[in-house]
């Protein structure tokens, strides 16, 4: 294997380069080989050249990755998801395309060729062994598909990262159409693969040596609202277990990403729940937390998600943690059917909901990206119980969450069972349209609980049956409204 810098290892890639790059979440993603890129494309745009590559990973990078390549105009095309902010505004101007997917499909297209010949894999690794197997670092992503499908593979090894993150990882290849058997894990920590990536070595055109940590923000102090949120979830939680469905000793989660969902986790500490179970996306603070207290026994995720602080944790004592936490390739963590094999509870954000439960998880007003569906329908179509958790209010109060009909649909009323905010849940499993959007105005914040009744009212005033009443001449008000001015409220 050939040893170079990011600078030499950078001049194999041309313009129109189809990538497959490691990272999810703010980890495992190289540190050299995105800068690298960015400056080659800055030199190549100032000699009027044309330079810009084709970008695929697990999910969102870090401001070195995502940011830096956005920034230097250095993308054509950007797929499975994305959180940077420069690469947002890039989206949403129309300077660069964009592919919002469902994560657990992403893997599979690109190793079936919907997006062209993959060229390159560039991955992190905690180390590369004897045999030339890669162990992967902070996270596994789609790393096993890219590596597979690239005709050449760029491995960067990052000492930052521990290496006694061997062993968490459990590599199981998903096998190709029509060869394909059931995935064996019935519970959510069942170990079915190896700790490494066997890789063709012949592939390898350089690697390159790192100490540079991952990059993510910590999470923000937990708020009043965030804290109630968190409590009418338990207090949905206390009626699954009233109701039969649900164990103390015997939940099994799955989270979004973000501050909200860390408030839950942390709510979760002081509860009655034992023993429970992660069968999720990310490793979260809370999640660590939860492990430390001897209240969660596994997390089987595909990558961390762990503010600075959590990260140099994880790192000095993963030894432990490995004997609690795994780290799978993301087809699997994602897996429809795995999902709907152990029975878990998902729980994710949102942007923006309507009357009758269908979720906006991506457009603000329809039109305007913000990250993307992630995981999230992955875990919402097939979980046991799908809930979305929310803030009533944004922009100091300028946004609803809970709007007459969402201006962008990610999640049906079909998949949709339980939402969420800090004045309490809407339980909508089993109940007509009408009977919904009376449960979901009782969480909206009360100063839009009269706009949106008078909604109901004249909708369902026009004078011709209809089993989901919508008056389409005003049903978009809401965003009409913040259009015009700057308020879901109007004048």
């Amino acid at each position: 294997m050939c040893f170079l810098s990011g600078d030499e290892a950078a001049e194999f890639i041309g313009h129109g380069a189809k990538i497959g790059m490691s990272g999810f979440t703010g980890a495992a993603y190289p540190k050299e080989m995105p800068t690298a890129i960015a400056e080659r494309a800055k030199e190549a745009h100032a000699r009027g050249d044309e330079f810009a590559i084709d970008l695929y990973t697990g999910a969102s990078t870090a401001p070195d990755c995502d940011g830096v390549l956005a920034e230097a105009d250095a993308l054509r095309f950007r797929m499975p998801y994305q959180s940077d902010p420069i690469m947002r505004k890039k989206i949403n101007a129309g300077e660069m395309k964009y592919a919002d997917m469902h994560l657990s499909h992403s893997a599979q297209q690109v190793s079936e060729g919907f997006f062209g010949k993959l060229d390159f894999a560039i991955v992190e690794a905690a180390r590369i062994t004897e045999e030339g197997h890669i162990v992967p670092s902070s996270g596994v992503g789609n790393n096993v598909e890219y590596l597979d499908a690239a005709d050449k593979i760029i491995i960067e090894v990052n000492s930052w990262q521990s290496v006694d993150l061997e062993g968490m990882a459990d590599v199981y290849r998903v096998q190709s159409r029509p060869n394909r058997t059931a995935i064996p894990i019935k519970n959510p920590g069942d170990r079915v693969g190896t700790t490494y990536i066997d890789i063709d070595t012949d592939k390898v055109v350089a690697v390159i040596e790192t100490d540079s940590p991952d990059r993510n923000s910590p999470f923000k102090p937990i708020d009043d609202v965030s804290q109630r949120i968190a409590g009418n979830f338990l207090d949905f939680l206390e009626g699954e277990v009233a109701g039969g469905r649900l164990a103390y000793d015997g939940y099994v989660m799955q989270s979004g990403v973000g501050n909200v969902p860390n408030a839950v986790m942390a709510g979760l500490l002081d509860s009655k729940f034992e023993n429970i179970q992660a069968y999720t996306e990310v490793i979260q603070d809370g999640m660590v937390d939860l492990i430390d207290a001897g209240k969660m026994t596994v997390a089987s995720a595909t990558s961390f998600s762990l503010s600075p602080e959590y990260a140099e944790r994880m790192n000095k004592e993963a030894a432990r943690y490995r004997e609690s936490i795994i780290t799978r390739p993301l087809q699997v963590s994602n897996h429809p059917e795995v999902i709907r094999r152990v029975g878990l509870i998902a729980t994710n954000g949102m942007i923006e909901a309507d009357i009758y439960g269908n979720v906006n998880s991506t457009n603000v007003s329809g039109s305007r990206i913000m990250n993307g569906i992630g995981g999230s329908g992955d875990f919402t179509r097939n979980g046991f119980i799908s809930s979305f958790i929310t803030p009533s209010l944004a922009k100091d109060g300028a946004i609803s969450a809970i709007v007459p009909f969402a201006s962008h649909i990610d999640h049906t009323e079909h998949d949709v069972m339980v939402v969420i905010s800090e004045y309490g849940y809407a339980d909508l499993r089993g109940l007509a349209p009408r009977d919904r959007a009376k449960k979901m105005i009782a969480i909206a914040h009360p100063d839009y609980r009269p706009l949106l009744e008078e909604y109901v009212e004249r909708a369902t005033s026009q004078g011709r049956p209809m089993h989901t009443p919508h008056d389409l001449a005003t049903a978009f008000s809401f965003h009409q409204n913040l259009a015009e001015h700057g308020t879901m409220k109007g004048k």
